[in-house]
């Protein structure tokens, strides 16, 4: 007899769907499994049998067993199918109706004793169901943990297990289906996020942090240590606009192929600090099968890169895609996979290998050649891509404790938020994401105005990325002072966030 069963898999940011084929036939005692499947696939065989023999149900051992898990060039990995592969034996040997398994799909790893544990992906199998329109039509199982988390998809039709024995009784019709209810986020139990009011003094690298979170832009701040770079990287996720839903699901999804995402981070924009030992793979993503990397788990929020020059060269280099992009491409032998990596980057750095360059308080001690080398390790390519550079100089002990709280996150935030309403009435998106042909239409600017721009760039030599990324700014700062149009004035202070403060 033959028996399928729909299940669906993973393979990068998509849940494709995967019909798992049993066929039991005379011969040999024999229990094949094709498909392109990983190991943890292939060893589904000793799992599936312990699982139903344990629940009181028979395994064919007298049939010969040959299981195909379609498309065969799919590559196929984890236990998530462990729970269609039972269904299909148990419907092969006559022991289900294969009618019963008509318009749903099963997904599940099984213990020994027939449990069904939670897998990795619960909402992106969700949201896939749901973008390919069979939300309704088609009904989704999935063990108890696992499916709180894909009901969280709008429109998808969502039921929920905990052991083999229930799902086989249930396809009998002994028992009724059990609908799984959407996790709660609990928002409620969140850390509050750092204050920005905690930072006193560095007015500079405060409007910079605004006008990064105003605008979606990247930010590099450079000082001696101790001078709140790390305190002000910290808050910048606490100054950027809401999540909009789909954001959010989005941020929640790349969080569940990596493990389980927190309940609090519903809504709310991740800071990812990665430590400058990362590897390739860690940072943008990879290994078999392909799994998302540090900027892809960072998508919607910050990814904070402290000690930038300290980081591998190509480690670093490998950001210039997703900045220009906002996706990662992993290509292997079998697949070429894709993962969302809009991330807001903020690096911090100290401006030579002892820090103190620059320092009125304390003098530097390296020598020319140590300066050239430790800068040198930021290619002009990748600095070209940073949109804010600001510098944050040491604050006084004595003026630092004199020193009034600044305005409190809140506050800014506030601030952030009316900008960024105006940039989406106006254009439908954040600024740092307009393309150039757009850009030019939303500056607005006097022809005077524009004249200057131009004498300007000419002055400086910039290029034409450069070029558009401090329009791109300015464009910011507007929104900033409620200006329809970029100034002068607007211009000028973009300009200065373009200065390169390291070679």
């Amino acid at each position: 007899m033959l028996a399928q069963v729909d299940s669906r898999g993973l393979l990068g940011w998509t849940s494709p769907p995967v019909t798992v084929e049993v066929h039991a036939s005379n011969g040999l005692p024999a229990f094949s499994l094709v498909g392109l499947a990983d190991t943890e696939v292939k060893e589904a065989r000793e799992r599936v049998r312990s699982a139903i023999l344990n629940s009181g149900l028979s395994f064919p051992a007298d049939r010969r067993l040959t299981v195909n898990l379609a498309p065969a060039d799919l590559p196929k990995d984890s236990g998530r199918f462990d729970l269609p592969l039972a269904l299909g034996v148990l419907a092969a040997s006559g022991q289900i109706p294969m009618a019963a398994l008509a318009g749903w799909q099963f997904a599940g790893e099984l213990s020994l004793s027939g449990e069904l544990r939670p897998i990795r992906g619960a909402l992106l199998m969700g949201l896939a169901l749901h973008a390919q329109g069979g939300g309704g039509e088609v009904r989704l199982l999935l063990p108890q943990a696992s499916a709180a988390e894909a009901a969280r998809a709008p429109g998808v039709s969502v039921w929920q297990a905990s052991h083999l024995c229930e799902v086989v009784a249930a396809l009998r019709g002994e028992a009724p289906w059990q609908a799984a209810t959407p996790s709660p986020w609990r928002t409620d139990e969140a850390p509050a996020p750092p204050d920005l009011r905690d930072v006193r003094g560095q007015a500079g690298a405060r409007r910079a942090l605004e006008i990064a979170a105003a605008g979606g832009h990247s930010l590099l701040l450079v000082g001696p240590p101790g001078t709140g770079k790390t305190l002000l990287a910290q808050r910048l996720a606490g100054l950027c606009p809401p999540m909009t839903e789909a954001q959010a699901l989005e941020s929640a999804a790349l969080l569940g192929l990596s493990g389980a995402p927190p309940d609090w981070q519903w809504a709310r924009r991740v800071t990812r600090s990665p430590h400058h030992t990362v590897s390739l793979f860690g940072l943008i993503g990879g290994g078999v099968p392909a799994r998302p990397g540090e900027v892809s788990l960072a998508h919607g929020g910050v990814l904070f890169l402290d000690e930038l020059p300290l980081f591998a060269r190509a480690t670093l280099e490998s950001l210039r895609e997703p900045l220009e992009s906002g996706w990662v491409s992993v290509s292997r032998a079998t697949s070429k996979v894709n993962f969302p990596a809009r991330f807001q980057l903020v690096a911090a750095m100290n401006p030579c290998p002892c820090g103190y360059l620059g320092a009125t308080h304390r003098a530097c001690r390296c020598t020319p050649d140590q300066v050239a080398r430790y800068q040198g390790r930021l290619s002009g390519p990748l600095l070209e891509r940073i949109d804010l550079q600001v510098e944050v100089p040491l604050v006084d002990a004595r003026s630092l404790t004199q020193l009034s709280e600044g305005e409190s996150s809140a506050v800014v935030q506030a601030r952030c938020m009316a900008a960024h309403a105006r940039a989406l009435d106006r254009q439908g998106g954040v600024n740092a994401q307009l393309e150039a042909g757009d850009l030019m239409a939303q500056l607005g600017w006097a022809p005077e105005t524009e004249t200057w721009f131009q004498h300007a760039v000419q002055q400086l030599g910039w290029s034409g990325r450069a070029t558009h990324r401090v329009l791109r700014v300015a464009r910011t700062i507007a929104d900033l002072a409620a200006s329809p149009s970029v100034e002068r004035d607007h211009l000028a202070e973009a300009i200065q966030y373009r200065r390169v403060l390291v070679v």
